[in-house]
């Protein structure tokens, strides 16, 4: 009897804690603003809670498609995250996809700082032998 409360209990508080824990893209706020989006991804990150920072990422390009800084803002940042979790093939691949958009005519009217580090993180990977 004590072994199925101890369980029931440990159960109860993971389903809390998850439930608790997970922001979807259904929860962000219609309301908040690209900058808003950004910050409380970044704050995620920073609390290396990469999912819910992904999902403020997500968001952010999805809602913002048609703002070209935006979706590379969002790109650039979903690769440095994959990065960070050691997610090397996928991180290598968003890296890689963010210069595409750097290879148009265009290009001098992107935020030039993104190409930058997108390579950056592409050397890194190539250092780690990634």
């Amino acid at each position: 009897m004590l072994k199925f409360y101890v369980k029931q209990r440990v159960l109860f508080a993971l389903s809390a804690l998850l439930f608790s824990a997970c922001v979807t893209a259904a929860n962000i706020s219609e309301e908040l603003t690209p900058a808003e989006l950004i910050q409380r991804a970044q704050e995620a990150t920073d609390k290396n809670r990469f999912r819910t920072a992904l999902q403020y990422y997500e968001v952010l390009r999805d809602r913002y498609r048609s703002n070209i800084d935006l979706v590379i803002t969002a790109e650039y940042e979903i690769a440095n995250i994959h990065y960070k979790q050691k997610k090397y093939g996928q991180s290598r691949q968003e890296f890689t996809d963010v210069l595409e958009y750097y290879n148009t005519p265009d290009e001098e009217l992107l935020p030039r700082h993104f190409k930058r580090l997108a390579q950056i993180g592409l050397d890194k990977l190539e250092a780690k032998g990634k």
